[in-house]
């Protein structure tokens, strides 16, 4: 190993054990869209249609609050969406986008069981094949 490898392995070290310890920190990049406790906020977003899809989930009374965005910069457009906590249908239901952002947003209080718990947003475009999802773990 040279003088440059062995420098290298050991400012990696040190990184690795400064962020186990919280003094670095993780660009939000490279970690999971991950929730904690207390007040903590979970939030993913994807490209779809001509435009993103969003989910936000947070601790609300002992329940989840999940909200769920679609804004495709279209007015008009009619979208089928449902809210999955670990495959299993919590809600559902339809949306328009409107307003000079071409979006809508859907906000439900779910329930909270023990672990953690995948959160799927899934919104299809009515009468097209255009599926958009996005999930967090919170």
């Amino acid at each position: 190993m040279n003088h440059m490898q062995r420098l290298s392995a050991r400012t990696l070290t040190k990184v690795a054990v400064l962020a186990t310890a919280g003094l670095v920190a993780v660009p939000a990049a490279a970690a999971p869209a991950l929730a904690s406790g207390g007040d903590a906020e979970v939030r993913a977003s994807r490209t779809c249609a001509t435009g993103v899809i969003k989910v936000k989930a947070k601790a609300d009374d002992g329940r989840i609050e999940v909200e769920g965005e679609v804004d495709t910069n279209r007015r008009g457009q009619s979208w089928a969406w449902t809210f999955r906590r670990d495959g299993n249908l919590v809600a559902r239901g339809t949306g328009l986008t409107a307003g000079p952002s071409g979006s809508f947003s859907v906000e439900r209080r779910i329930a909270n069981p023990a672990g953690a718990d995948t959160i799927v947003f899934r919104a299809r475009r009515t009468g097209t094949d255009r599926v958009c999802r996005v999930a967090v773990t919170f």
